[in-house]
């Protein structure tokens, strides 16, 4: 989109009173009054999480600046039967994209950060892989996922990079599209974001939020990292369901450490804080009489900067009840039921959250929960919206079971499709022996193949995973059984030789999006 163009949209988009003008209060002032979520509430939640087989969750709820509902469901502690509390920590996962957002609107405030003007000219050794986004990659871009970037979720993963390494290796991630082309969702530019905001601030991105937000929302708990978590007096642990089955167990997990890329989703916090956060936004920036950020900044972060691709139609049939959705900075944007909407989910190990609201109505619900993945977060708060909005209700539970179904099932085709086209009977081109050593991209580090009594080993940053061979000279990494987190690691990878007969490197879909990543080996002497 051009610069122009860009503006004439937003222009459009962007009109509208903002929170502390006599229109917006007469808005809110206008409002009726909402009914109450009673036990009848109470109950239907209890109902959700026993079907999908959640511990715990925490709910509250906002309306007009006050907060109407807010408790606890369930235990966030199975074996010691200790129940969920509004005070008990949940990790947020990608809730905390909107809080690095936010950290920089208060540095656009104060006229230390502008928007659209290249991060280079406040990091001068920012490079990406295409040189036209080295040049005019800017804050806004860092945080709307138009980077052209895939997830490269790998490179952060397992935590063996600090942050200033993962923003030295981004030169070296491979883009699948061109620069502000395309949406496609990127956890390491939220962490560039919030790399850059702590070295405007002199400091690191942590004390910039603490510093900006947590303390002027009187966020006392609210914390930066799984070990200040576990320090607490009242947290979650975290769960998983142990396969990919409605049968399986409720597994309890490890916290990741999230401490390189926090910026993009290190933030623990309670349901009783998250309330406060979720007020400021609902009120455009003002929270108990303070602007935390200004108006014109929490009006562009809820108004859209990137249209999103249409995902695949639900298997019962397009929901109209929900809107083409958009992204704004460091939010999702959509409709529900013809009110606007605006939200953004986290799921990290163990943990999913929902930070959701219709500004329109001065209406918003948080849903903290402790198991994986778990998609009570997304329609929790339109079983909120339906009863207190007065809508005939939906039962938004059983159509996302339905869901999850076709989506079990879309998986167990297609490993059945991936079985069928290994080719039996054949053997590697070369003895085991040469394929051993290391293998390096210059971004991801190196794989190391060793043998493992009588076939292969793979060892790629924390992984340690034996190989079978697949077929040819392509072998698959066999991930520990029980453990559903490493699940997708069954890669395919696939051995190169070259003229002399030497093996000189090896293929691995580090990156889905890009099929496979080429990691090269010193060619051996003879």
């Amino acid at each position: 989109m051009r610069a122009d163009h860009r503006s004439l949209l937003l222009a459009l988009t962007l009109a509208g009173a903002t929170a502390s003008s006599p229109a917006f209060a007469q808005r809110r002032s206008a409002l009726p009054a909402l009914p109450a979520l009673d036990a009848r509430f109470d109950a239907q939640i209890d109902s959700v999480l026993k079907a999908w087989r959640v511990p715990g969750a925490a709910i509250a709820v906002v309306n007009r600046g006050k907060v109407v509902h807010l408790k606890g469901y369930g235990f966030k502690d199975i074996a010691g039967r200790a129940p969920v509390t509004p005070q008990t920590k949940f990790a947020i996962g990608s809730v905390t994209k909107s809080f690095t957002v936010t950290a920089l609107a208060t540095q656009v405030k104060q006229g230390t950060l502008d928007w659209d003007k290249p991060v280079r000219d406040y990091l001068p050794s920012f490079r990406m892989y295409d040189p036209s986004a080295t040049e005019r990659m800017t804050a806004r871009d860092l945080v709307t996922h138009r980077s052209g970037l895939p997830r490269h979720d790998l490179m952060w993963g397992p935590g063996v990079y600090t942050r200033e390494e993962l923003f030295d290796r981004l030169r070296y991630l491979e883009p699948t599209h061109e620069f502000r082309s395309y949406w496609q969702y990127q956890n390491l530019m939220f962490m560039t974001a919030g790399f850059l905001s702590g070295r405007l601030n002199g400091t690191p991105w942590e004390q910039v939020v603490k510093e900006r937000i947590f303390q002027p929302l009187g966020m006392r708990t609210a914390d930066l990292s799984v070990s200040d978590l576990q320090r607490s007096s009242d947290y979650a642990f975290g769960y998983a369901l142990s396969g990919s089955t409605e049968k399986d167990s409720v597994i309890k997990v490890n916290y990741r450490n999230l401490d390189a890329v926090g910026p993009a989703g290190s933030i623990n916090a309670s349901a009783e804080e998250m309330a406060r956060y979720l007020t400021m936004h609902m009120q455009r920036g003002m929270y108990d009489g303070t602007e935390i950020i200004a108006a014109k900044d929490a009006r562009e972060m809820q108004s859209p900067q990137m249209v999103m691709p249409k995902g695949p139609v639900p298997p019962t049939g397009e929901w109209t009840e929900l809107g083409d959705e958009s992204y704004g900075m460091g939010l999702f944007l959509n409709s529900y039921r013809g009110h606007n909407l605006v939200h953004h989910g986290g799921n990290i190990d163990g943990f999913s959250a929902e930070l959701n609201f219709l500004p329109n109505d001065s209406l918003g619900v948080i849903v903290l929960t402790n198991l994986n993945g778990t998609q009570v977060r997304d329609f929790i708060p339109y079983l909120v919206y339906d009863r207190l909005l007065g809508l005939a209700p939906i039962d938004w539970s059983r159509r996302f079971l339905v869901r999850r179904a076709a989506g079990l099932e879309r998986q167990r085709l297609s490993q059945l499709k991936e079985d069928s086209l290994r080719r039996a009977d054949t053997r590697p081109a070369h003895p085991l022996e040469d394929y051993v050593g290391d293998y390096t991209h210059p971004g991801y580090g190196a794989i190391r193949i060793a043998r493992d009594g009588n076939g292969l080993r793979m060892k790629f940053m924390t992984f340690d995973f034996p190989l079978e061979h697949y077929h040819y000279d392509v072998f698959r990494a066999v991930p520990p059984a029980g453990n559903p987190l490493l699940a997708a690691f069954r890669w395919k990878m696939a051995f190169f030789t070259d003229v002399d007969g030497d093996v000189v490197s090896v293929t691995a879909p580090v990156e889905p999006a890009l099929r496979s990543t080429t990691f090269s080996r010193t060619k051996p002497k003879r």
